[in-house]
């Protein structure tokens, strides 16, 4: 077993206790169990103990969808209607494992069908449009408006456009980002596809803030593999706005053990922050000046909160949502509850997993509130794994906790794979994230 999956410093049952609504997918290795979800922990008041509401939940991937059943186990009384434009929800974990080749676009979809009928959520496949706080009340793209008790919200992220000069949504049809999965994640695939030996692929990393950490060095790493095995002459240029980066002495001894020089990393300090982007020539230009052309070039802009956050009034000047540590309540709109990538949760990096631990907290918050009783001390889990072909796997994960209003990592929790561990280990984290990927699917949206 990996370094990730070590014993805690806080037991598994305090752990499960804080969770409240969370089932054990969030402290176990995904290895342990592919159905979790049937051994939770639900500490919430029962149906008898709490009165009915209404809780409207904004966004279908992890952090919503997952809300969304946990509001229903904690009190099935409580109505429940989900709001998500799309029928079938694309993850962006896996979706490298697609640019690579390795898997289609199907096997990281998911629908709503177990929400709704084994938990009798509504399901409502529209837009969400605004937010009026003072009434409690949201206003879709079909006309409708819902009045609610609680609202969640799981927004995830937009894409800051023209924050890099010359990349907006016209320019992400040449040059994709493909940070959302599904068509973008299709669009980039063919263009590695048509590809020929010999080209370069240009990626431009943003800095802190933005959605997986982890994303764009696993990206290399699994379009790497693919090229070592089709476009054997081919090169990858990254381009970062930072220095350090998650998992990076990992990340960068495996690049040289796997795939020799095909890979370069350029940070902050030697030029490495893209200011300008030309999208019909495939050109990029950094900071000081320094012009590169790529065959397919793969943009990844600076990101904030998905835009209900700011109709709902709930993101700062920086873009992203500030919650209470201990509910993930809005700090600005009462009664307004955010997870995910949209919020502002450090140390927990913006990650489906971390999505999922946070929403079964706010879902015990939820329940709690609205039985009037003060909900469970909180405490959240994160794995990050990633990997660097299909038989090789790394991870870093945390344990955390509400401490004096702030999120903070439990000393002594959590750990990062060994930087000398054997094939069998690699081998083995690369299973791990399999079983992970098919618990928490499992778990978040039942299929």
């Amino acid at each position: 077993m990996s370094n990730s999956t070590k014993d805690f410093s806080v037991s598994r049952r305090r752990l499960l206790k804080g969770l409240g609504l969370a089932s054990l997918i969030p402290v176990v290795s995904a290895c342990d169990s592919k159905d979790s979800s049937a051994t939770a922990n639900l500490s919430a008041p029962s149906p008898t103990q709490a009165k009915a509401g209404r809780v409207l939940v904004i966004g279908g991937g992890f952090g919503g969808a997952t809300a969304a059943k946990y509001i229903k186990r904690g009190n099935p009384a409580i109505s429940v209607t989900l709001i998500e434009p799309n029928s079938t929800y694309y993850t962006c974990p896996f979706s490298n494992l697609v640019l690579a080749g390795e898997r289609n676009l199907d096997s990281i979809g998911h629908n709503y069908n177990e929400l709704k009928e084994v938990y009798g959520v509504e399901v409502i496949h529209a837009l969400a449009e605004d937010i009026d706080g003072a009434n409690q009340s949201v206003k879709l793209s079909n006309g409708q408006t819902l009045n609610y008790d609680r609202l969640l919200l799981s927004p995830g992220i937009d894409l800051r456009w023209n924050a890099i000069e010359g990349y907006d949504q016209a320019a992400a049809e040449l040059a994709p980002h493909a940070w959302k999965a599904g068509e973008q994640t299709l669009l980039l695939r063919r263009q590695l596809e048509a590809m020929e030996d010999g080209g370069t692929f240009i990626m431009s990393i943003p800095a802190d803030p933005f959605r997986c950490p982890p994303g764009p060095y696993e990206r290399a790493s699994l379009i790497a593999h693919y090229f070592k095995q089709h476009k054997p002459n081919s090169k990858i240029l990254l381009l970062d706005a930072k220095d350090n980066f998650s998992k990076q002495g990992l990340f960068t001894s495996a690049w040289q053990e796997l795939y020799g020089d095909m890979i370069e990393w350029v940070g902050l300090s030697n030029d490495g922050r893209v200011v300008r982007v030309d999208a019909a020539n495939l050109e990029v230009e950094t900071e000081f000046g320094s012009v590169y052309k790529a065959s397919v070039l793969n943009v990844i802009p600076p990101q904030k909160a998905g835009f209900i956050a700011d109709r709902a009034g709930v993101s700062n000047e920086g873009g992203w949502v500030p919650v209470n540590a201990n509910t993930f309540e809005s700090t600005q709109v009462q009664n307004i509850y955010v997870v995910g990538d949209a919020t502002l949760a450090a140390p927990m990096p913006k990650s489906g997993f971390a999505a999922n631990s946070q929403a079964k907290v706010a879902a015990a918050a939820i329940v709690a509130s609205l039985a009037g009783i003060t909900p469970p001390d909180p405490y959240w889990a994160n794995t990050c794994y990633s990997l660097l072909n299909p038989d090789y796997g790394i991870s870093v994960a945390g344990v955390y906790k509400a401490e004096e209003g702030q999120i903070i990592s439990i000393p002594g929790s959590g750990g990062l794979s060994a930087s000398d561990a054997p094939t069998s280990i690699r081998q083995a984290e690369a299973a791990y994230a399999v079983g992970w990927y098919e618990a928490i699917t499992q778990d978040t949206w039942g299929s």
